[in-house]
């Protein structure tokens, strides 16, 4: 992996897991790192956590509720205020519900963290990831995005057959399309967009599971990667020299692998984006 001096990162869901773990490996190649999280105290305490295990200083907290896009749009205003540059974007941060829950916007929770936070984020953010390029842009997605689907007449679940992993599912699958979306709009920016599946990951996503799962899962846990091997795949995607100029992939294991037959449908990407910028109330 190559040194990132005088290179600037930004990381949500900082404060714990695979965001936590990414953030001290980008810190020890010389990123200057925001770290990006809900919690004041938690935040503040995962950046004194990079600080000493990566030993940098160069590590600030920024306080964010993806689920709220006010705060979303408070954040990107913050970053461009005070970073003169941003070369590394990381959408890490996921959420689950056991029951359809809405934010304070009317949007169903799951599906506006995990997919419209970092599509707001990124593009509210992709002003300056162009005037710092090359840049890359970094989405957390999931093999679960394999069982997603994506009907637009349904598409919060606000008609009914809400699960807790078709919901998920959804999002990750959103994720993927987003990113192929992207990648086309970032064409010949020097901006540079992919996604990636972690691997099985023992975090604390899975104490949102609900309580009949949880017996099965304290087994599966046993055979998880830890958050420091989740981590891994985002650095790779974050910094390395290998995927230089490569764009509107899906990686697993470090490795540029096909995702689902929707994932790859533009079609359904452009439609999911316009629906997106809706929900949002992006102007372009």
């Amino acid at each position: 992996m190559p040194a990132l001096s005088g290179k600037m990162a930004l990381v949500t869901g900082a404060t714990s897991g695979i965001g936590l773990e990414a953030s001290v490996k980008l810190a020890r190649m010389g990123a200057s790192l925001v770290l990006v999280g809900r919690d004041r105290a938690k935040t503040d305490a995962a950046c004194a956590a990079v600080k000493r295990r990566s030993g940098s200083e160069a590590v600030s907290p920024m306080l964010c509720d993806l689920a709220s896009q006010a705060q979303i749009r408070s954040l990107a205003a913050n970053v461009i205020a005070t970073c003169p540059a941003l070369h590394i974007l990381v959408n890490n941060a996921g959420s689950v519900s056991v029951s359809r829950e809405v934010t304070e916007d009317g949007i169903e929770r799951t599906f506006a963290v995990n997919h419209l936070g970092p599509f707001l984020l990124t593009n509210l953010l992709r002003p300056l990831l162009e005037r710092s390029a090359p840049a890359r842009v970094v989405t957390v997605s999931s093999a679960a995005h394999h069982q997603g689907d994506m009907p637009f007449d349904n598409l919060q679940f606000e008609h009914g057959g809400y699960s807790i992993m078709r919901a998920y599912a959804r999002s990750k699958l959103a994720n993927v399309l987003f990113t192929t979306e992207l990648a086309v709009r970032l064409a010949s920016t020097g901006v540079t967009a992919n996604c990636l599946h972690p691997g099985a990951v023992a975090t604390n996503i899975w104490s949102y599971a609900p309580w009949y799962a949880q017996p099965l899962l304290a087994v599966a846990k046993l055979f998880m990667i830890s958050p420091e091997k989740g981590g891994d795949t985002i650095v790779h995607l974050a910094a390395s020299p290998v995927v230089d100029g490569l764009s509107g992939g899906y990686y697993e294991k470090n490795r540029n692998v096909r995702p689902s037959r929707l994932a790859q449908d533009r079609a359904v990407a452009t439609r999911l984006w316009q629906a997106s910028a809706a929900l949002t109330d992006l102007r372009e």
